[in-house]
C-alpha cells in the first residue's frame, strides 16, 4: 500500500486583499517563523481578523541565518532533513530547481515567496515582542507587546502560540563535574566551521546538529571528538538513489507500520555502532530519527573520533567514562532545547521536562481560546502539520467546526499521550512526537466530524 509522495499543486495567488469578517473575534499569532506563517495564512484566507507579531525584522524564524530576532539556531551548512515535497505546504510547492534537501537560504526564500504569493505580509507587525499573555474577561486573552510604538495592550478572542521550540538552549543539568579552561558553546550559538578551525573540539550529543557539527569539525579542527552517552540509529537521506522519505504510508495505518519503515531504513543505512559510536539500546522507530550523509565517512576516515559519555572536565582536557582523555579548547553542547513560553505565567501552563500534553498537539481543554501551532516533533516535517493546525483553528473561529464534548477531548488527549510514552523511550526528546501521515489523517478526520457537528448544531438552532 505504500505510494510515492504526491506533487504539491500551486494555489492561485492572492492579488486582491481579503477583507476580514468584523463579526469574528480578533486573533493574535505569536511568531512569524514557519508555523506562525502557516497559521497567519490560514486565518487570512478564512477572513478572520488577526495580528501577527514577530520580534525580529524578517520572517522565516529558525531558517534565517543570523536572524535579527536572536533566536535562530541556523548554521552555515544547515539543510532540511525532510525532502522538499514532504516539507512544502500543500498549496505551495517548493521550486523544481531546488535540490532534494534544500539549504537554509532556499527555505528562507521559499517562506518569503509563500507570504508574497498569498498576500498577507502587511498583516505581520515586525520588531515587536509579545511580553505577556494572560486571561482577560468574557473569554478573551489580553496580550501585551513591546515595539517601536512602546507598550501596547490588546484583547483577543484567540491566541495562536507559534514561538517555536528550538530557541531556548538546554545545557547539561546537573553540569559535569570539574572545571574547563576552554570555551563552551551550545549548538544554538554555532554558525560556521570558522568557530572550529584549528581547535581541539569535543561535540556532545546524538541528534542531527551534533552530527552536522562533528562532520564540519572533522574537516577543519585540529582534533574532533563526538561524545555520546546513548546510541542512535542514523539513517541516510537517500535510498536507492532517491530521497528516503519519498515512500508514504496511508495515514490510517498504526504506528507499527511507520516503525517498520524506519527499521528498514536503518537496515539499509547500516549501524554506525560498527564505526565506534554507542550501540543503540532501542529499536529503530522507538526514537526520533537522526539523519546524516557525512558522519559515516568522517568516522571511517578517522577525522572524527567516537567517544562515550563524559565523566568530568579537567582544565584543558575532557575525560570520558572509559578512562580516555583528550585535549580540548572548545566543547559544543548539542544537548537540545527547552520548551518554554516566556510570555505565559508558569502557573497558567508550563512544560515540565518538555512534557506538555495537548489535544491534537494544539489545544489544552483548560485554556479555551489558546492554541499551540507547531509544538510537535513529527517523523517528517512540521510545516504541513502547522498548516493543518492553522486551518483547523480558522474553521473553529469562523464557526465551521464544533469540538466534541470536553470529556471526549480529555480522553483522547490522555490516550494519545500514553501511546506516545509507550512508543518511544523515555526522554525529553520524545514528549511531542507524532507520526506525520497519521497525524494529518487523524486531524482531517476530526475536522470532518467537527464540521458535521457544527452543521447539526445550526440545524437544531434553526428548528
Amino acid at each position: 500500500m505504500p505510494y510515492l509522495v504526491k506533487q504539491r499543486h500551486l494555489a492561485p495567488a492572492v492579488t486582491t486583499p481579503i477583507a476580514p469578517d468584523p463579526s469574528v473575534p480578533r486573533a493574535c499569532v505569536i511568531g512569524a517563523g514557519s508555523s506562525g506563517l502557516a497559521a497567519a495564512k490560514a486565518l487570512y484566507a478564512a477572513g478572520i481578523p488577526f495580528d501577527c507579531f514577530e520580534r525580529g525584522s524578517v520572517i522565516g524564524g529558525n531558517w534565517v541565518f543570523n536572524n535579527p530576532n536572536g533566536q535562530s539556531a541556523c548554521y552555515e551548512t544547515l539543510e532540511i532533513n525532510t525532502s522538499c515535497p514532504r516539507m512544502a505546504f500543500s498549496d505551495f510547492p517548493m521550486p523544481q530547481d531546488y535540490p532534494a534537501y534544500a539549504r537554509h537560504d532556499q527555505v528562507a526564500a521559499y517562506f518569503n515567496a509563500y507570504v508574497n504569493h498569498f498576500g498577507f505580509r502587511d498583516r505581520i507587525t515586525f520588531d515587536t515582542t509579545v511580553t505577556h499573555v494572560t486571561r482577560g474577561t468574557d473569554d478573551t486573552w489580553q496580550v501585551t507587546t513591546t515595539g517601536p510604538g512602546g507598550e501596547q495592550v490588546c484583547d483577543y478572542g484567540a491566541v495562536l502560540v507559534a514561538n517555536g521550540h528550538h530557541w531556548d538552549p538546554r545545557w547539561p543539568d546537573p553540569a559535569y563535574p570539574g572545571a574547563f579552561d576552554g570555551e563552551q558553546i551550545h549548538a544554538h550559538d554555532y554558525r560556521s566551521s570558522e568557530q572550529l578551525a584549528g581547535r581541539d573540539v569535543v561535540v556532545v550529543g546524538s541528534g542531527n546538529s551534533a552530527l552536522d557539527i562533528s562532520v564540519e569539525a572533522g574537516k577543519v579542527a585540529r582534533s574532533a571528538n563526538l561524545s555520546q552517552r546513548r546510541g542512535q540509529w542514523v539513517l541516510r537521506k537517500f535510498a536507492l538513489g532517491r530521497p528516503a522519505d519519498q515512500v508514504v504510508l496511508p495515514g490510517w495505518l498504526p504506528w507499527w507500520a511507520t516503525a517498520a519503515r524506519l527499521r528498514l531504513g536503518a537496515t539499509i543505512s547500516g549501524n554506525v555502532a560498527k564505526l565506534g559510536l554507542p550501540q543503540p539500546k532501542h529499536k529503530p522507530g522507538q526514537s526520533h530519527p537522526v539523519q546524516s550523509e557525512g558522519i559515516r565517512d568522517a568516522l571511517r576516515s578517522g577525522r572524527v573520533t567516537p567517544r562515550p559519555a563524559i565523566e568530568r572536565l579537567d582544565g584543558d582536557h575532557v575525560i570520558f567514562v572509559d578512562g580516555t582523555r583528550v585535549p580540548a579548547d572548545l566543547i559544543v553542547w548539542a544537548t537540545g532545547y527547552k520548551v518554554s513560553f516566556p510570555f505565559l505565567d508558569p502557573e497558567l501552563i508550563a512544560a515540565k521536562d518538555n512534557d506538555l500534553p495537548l489535544w491534537k498537539r494544539t489545544v489544552h481543554p483548560d485554556l479555551p481560546g489558546l492554541y499551540f501551532i507547531g509544538l510537535l516533533q513529527p517523523v517528517g516535517a512540521t510545516m504541513p502539520l502547522a498548516q493543518a493546525q492553522g486551518e483547523w483553528i480558522a474553521e473553529r473561529l469562523a464557526g465551521g467546526y464544533a469540538p466534541p464534548p470536553e470529556a471526549e477531548i480529555r480522553r483522547q488527549m490522555r490516550d494519545d499521550h500514553e501511546r506516545n510514552r509507550r512508543q518511544f523511550y523515555s526522554s525529553v526528546r520524545h514528549t511531542m512526537e507524532v507520526d506525520f501521515d497519521h497525524y494529518l489523517w487523524d486531524l482531517r478526520r476530526e475536522r470532518q466530524r467537527g464540521a458535521a457537528r457544527a452543521t447539526s448544531a445550526r440545524a437544531d438552532r434553526a428548528s
